[in-house]
């Protein structure tokens, strides 16, 4: 469980950085789409892309230090 938790604590930490990046370049960081298919996705998070990327990027680094309180 705690190897599950710090694998997606990452993942939603790159995922979210990944998506701060492009959405402050304007779409020109194409690297991981995977939030884009999110904000797009989703009605009330097309405007707020930016602050959706910076949530998702804050609930994986949250769920990474979770997870060294997980016992073995």
């Amino acid at each position: 469980m705690k190897r599950f938790l710090e694998v997606t604590g990452l993942l939603l930490t790159v995922f979210g950085i990944c998506g701060v990046i492009r959405e402050l370049t304007d779409g020109w960081f194409r690297l991981m789409g995977v939030t884009r298919f999110l904000t797009d996705s989703v009605w009330f998070l097309a405007d707020h892309a930016l602050f959706a990327n910076i949530v998702i990027a804050a609930l994986g680094f949250a769920l990474m230090v979770m997870s060294d309180r997980v016992r073995s």
